[in-house]
């Protein structure tokens, strides 16, 4: 396992905050010490039991130990970490309409978009909403991408309302202790056991200390992610970068039985401006291998800042 610098915040900067459809929504604005240069990045973490804003730290704290000057956005979506908690059923839609106002308010320029897993939609989502905000696109490990290509399963509903009851409350219970997170991690997520480490255990038992943290993620097992994205995907002009673990998995029975390769084919087929590159790792890349991603990102996100410095912003 590679060594990864610490877990803490790059510039001592406090939690920021803004409101959206009054709710109180968290972020982190990071940058290097002196003055920021290039294309911000706005990051969005994935949803999963304690995940959060959270997640971004090691690959921050890489960004700048290698000498990269952007801004950084790393904001908490709705119903995790910092950010308010409602009762509701999220879609991808509702994140993605926080992030474009977030977009619209506070960042107020064109960044390029970091996304972790299975929010992809979100990314897509919001490339679409505001497409004069978005100057670039990079996926770290997304599913498979028929999982994508497929309409509203009519069992999603059934699940929620299962999960939003007292029974669902039980499980989320059961599912943030230490040994079931560590388990499921191992089971889903990293390419080997070691990599599950205290830090990330820790970071994760924090993340789900609060029980209404848990409506975010029944809503992800709900399936709420899973819908027909193949227009949307196959119609996103700006350029981006594909990040794929050689030791890929998928939680869907059918995406099981496709490779790394083939699944990066798949999406590079599907993309009318993309590249992408496999790294070693498993699902969950700018933690697991955090300078392998960083060095393999770097090159584009810096292709992206001469095309503007060249042409402008379009």
């Amino acid at each position: 396992m590679q060594a990864q610098p610490s877990m803490s915040i790059p510039v001592g900067t406090p939690t920021l905050f803004y409101t959206w459809q009054n709710y109180r929504c968290a972020y982190d604005r990071l940058a290097p010490d002196g003055a920021p240069d290039g294309v911000p990045l706005l990051l969005i973490h994935p949803i999963g039991v304690g995940l959060s804003r959270t997640f971004w730290q090691r690959f921050c704290n890489e960004w700048y130990r290698v000498g990269q000057r952007n801004l950084i956005y790393n904001p908490d979506l709705l119903g995790c970490g910092e950010s308010a908690m409602p009762q509701i059923a999220y879609y991808p839609s509702d994140w993605a309409k926080q992030l474009q106002y977030f977009l619209q308010t506070v960042i107020q320029t064109p960044v390029v978009l970091v996304v972790q897993g299975a929010l992809l939609p979100v990314a897509i989502e919001l490339v679409h909403l505001q497409p004069n905000l978005v100057k670039g696109l990079v996926m770290s490990g997304p599913p498979a991408r028929t999982l994508l290509a497929k309409t509203t399963p009519v069992w999603q509903q059934v699940s929620w309302n299962l999960f939003n009851s007292p029974l669902g409350d039980g499980f989320y219970r059961y599912a943030r202790r230490s040994q079931f997170l560590q388990s499921f991690s191992i089971r889903q997520l990293f390419a080997t056991a070691d990599a599950v480490d205290a830090e990330w255990l820790a970071m994760l038992k924090q993340g789900a200390a609060d029980s209404a943290s848990r409506h975010a993620v029944f809503s992800f097992l709900a399936g709420f992610w899973r819908q027909d994205y193949t227009d949307k995907l196959t119609t996103i002009a700006q350029p981006t970068f594909i990040a794929m673990g050689e030791q890929a998995s998928s939680i869907s029975r059918k995406g099981k039985s496709e490779t790394p390769d083939e699944r990066l084919q798949d999406y590079l087929t599907h993309l009318p401006n993309a590249e992408g590159v496999k790294l070693a790792g498993r699902n969950v890349l700018p933690y697991e291998t955090t300078a392998a991603f960083v060095e393999a990102i770097v090159p584009f996100i810096r292709g992206l800042e001469t095309a503007e410095s060249e042409h402008g912003y379009h």
